[in-house]
């Protein structure tokens, strides 16, 4: 199974995420996982820009995981929403304790909403994921919030759509679609584990 992802757009997006690669909001023509080694400490910004001219890509924005992305890559659908997740939970965490001695583990989240919103309603759109993220783990019986190296982005079309939070249809859907594809994602997470 490859160990990465890439997801090119047919037409450029409004991205905003937290990526380490063309994080903040930019536009993008796409958005790609990368897989890096368990104690990674490389020039991330330099091994992204090699990542992107070795396969062909131009103005993506980059995520970044030890986990075995063919393995554990999972992707959900509900309206308009597409929740790409990749998830790795060696060193959970909650927001607002001293996390344990760091470990590899990240959690990854990238969106792709094929409606026009304004950058609030995509900031919206973060926090909606994030708590959908949150309910996921603690459901699941995970001690945590998420974990300390999170990543999440959202790829949108400029548009008018100002909410996206819980009260709203796409909100509803980015929950969903978050939740089936994490939860996706934890189970074979776990699989990956128990064989090794």
């Amino acid at each position: 199974m490859p160990n990465q992802f890439i997801k090119p757009f047919n037409e450029p997006m409004l991205a905003l995420s937290n990526a380490p690669y063309r994080g903040g909001l930019t536009k993008a023509n796409g958005f790609f996982f990368m897989k890096v080694s368990k104690n990674y400490t490389g020039d991330y910004r330099k091994d992204c820009v090699d990542f992107e001219r070795e396969h062909g890509l131009e103005n993506f924005v980059g995520f970044m995981t030890a986990a075995d992305i063919g393995k554990v890559l999972s992707v959900a659908k509900s309206g308009s929403v597409t929740a790409y997740v990749t998830a790795g939970i060696t060193n959970p965490a909650i927001a607002g304790e001293v996390p344990p001695p760091w470990k590899p583990g990240t959690i990854n989240i990238a969106l792709v909403i094929e409606d026009g919103l304004t950058v609030g309603a995509m900031a919206n759109a973060i926090m909606t994921a994030t708590e959908a993220k949150t309910y996921t783990l603690l459901g699941l019986g995970y001690n945590a919030t998420g974990t300390t190296s999170d990543g999440i982005g959202v790829f949108a079309f400029e548009g008018e759509i100002e909410w996206a939070g819980t009260a709203t249809v796409l909100g509803i859907n980015i929950g969903k679609a978050v939740r089936k594809a994490l939860a996706e994602s934890l189970r074979k997470w776990e699989m990956t584990r128990s064989v090794k």
